[in-house]
């Protein structure tokens, strides 16, 4: 597979992971995640230092995850979710690939309280057979650019 073909194989689940978060479809938003998925997150959209990083959800476990995506879909209203994709890379083996995308989502519970998710991240994804999966997404992070 040509580097061409992989970024537009990872465009392709990026687009896939906004619309499922579009749709609020829990069940779209899982098919995209290798079963060995991590998600660390920042506590803060300023805190850069990894040493300061929280790790709620631990591996990926399908059914529970799933079922939290689906409650936070059944409690909040979707306002706007704008994603662009700024950069993706190949690895030199083309069997990985990440990509850098500025997310600004907000949701609204039914108290009218806002949940806002706004900064980068970094979406890591690796080839199973001829398959692409997301197997790392870093939580969002603010920059300087950015605000």
């Amino acid at each position: 597979m040509s580097d061409s073909d992989v970024t537009t194989a990872i465009q392709a689940l990026v687009d896939r992971e906004t619309r499922a978060w579009d749709e609020q479809d829990a069940e779209a938003l899982v098919s995209i995640f290798h079963p060995d998925m991590v998600w660390p997150w920042p506590p803060d959209a300023h805190a850069h230092d990894p040493a300061t990083w929280v790790f709620p959800w631990g591996r990926y476990d399908r059914e529970r995850w799933k079922t939290s995506w689906q409650e936070l879909f059944d409690t909040h209203t979707l306002v706007p979710n704008r994603r662009d994709t700024i950069k993706i890379v190949v690895s030199e083996q083309g069997d990985g690939a990440f990509a850098i995308v500025d997310v600004d989502t907000l949701r609204r519970d039914r108290d009218g309280k806002d949940f806002h998710w706004k900064g980068r991240a970094c979406k890591g994804y690796t080839q199973v057979g001829r398959e692409w999966r997301l197997i790392l997404h870093t939580g969002l992070l603010e920059y300087a650019a950015l605000a």
